[in-house]
């Protein structure tokens, strides 16, 4: 990819636009699908690291509770 951009750069006859905006939308497209992805993963992992803390939490009221 970044043979491609160099050539790009380094070519003298000048660039069309639609060549940049077709290099933007590609990059565009990896970046959004690369935060979904990402996204969807860190979701998860919150649900369930708070699942946990809500479960030790309630044990720990109960507990507490209890020696009262």
């Amino acid at each position: 990819m970044m043979k491609v951009l160099n050539n790009l750069k380094n070519n003298k006859s000048g660039a069309s636009a639609a060549e940049y905006a077709l290099i933007v939308a590609v990059l565009g497209g990896f970046v959004v699908g690369g935060a979904s992805l990402f996204g969807q993963s860190l979701t998860d992992t919150m649900a369930q690291t708070g699942g946990a803390l809500e479960g030790e939490s309630d044990a720990t009221f109960e507990s507490k509770a209890a020696t009262k």
